[in-house]
């Protein structure tokens, strides 16, 4: 019989946007807050009065505390320094 590992889920940190090229979007955490690779990360936006929840993939770890995300949604008005939650799923 074969074992199967099953994913991890980290613990909730909460990071800051340190850019954003398109869909990507590169964002800085704190050492002990790491999200793992493709969990999802919440940001909120700010656009036209109203307010979203962007949902990004983990993709990437850049290295310096930095992982790079794809964003499911178009991410008109997201800005730098905006608040990133990992979800840990």
């Amino acid at each position: 019989m074969t074992a199967v590992a099953e994913p991890t889920k980290t613990q909730a940190g909460v990071g800051r946007v340190v850019r954003v090229i398109g869909p990507v979007v590169d964002a800085e955490f704190p050492r002990d807050a790491m999200p793992n690779i493709y969990n999802a990360l919440h940001v909120d936006v700010t656009l036209s009065g109203g307010t979203k929840t962007l949902t990004l993939e983990v993709a990437q770890h850049l290295g310096d505390n930095v992982v790079r995300a794809i964003s499911m949604q178009p991410t008109d008005g997201l800005v730098r320094g905006a608040a990133v939650t990992d979800t840990g799923e």
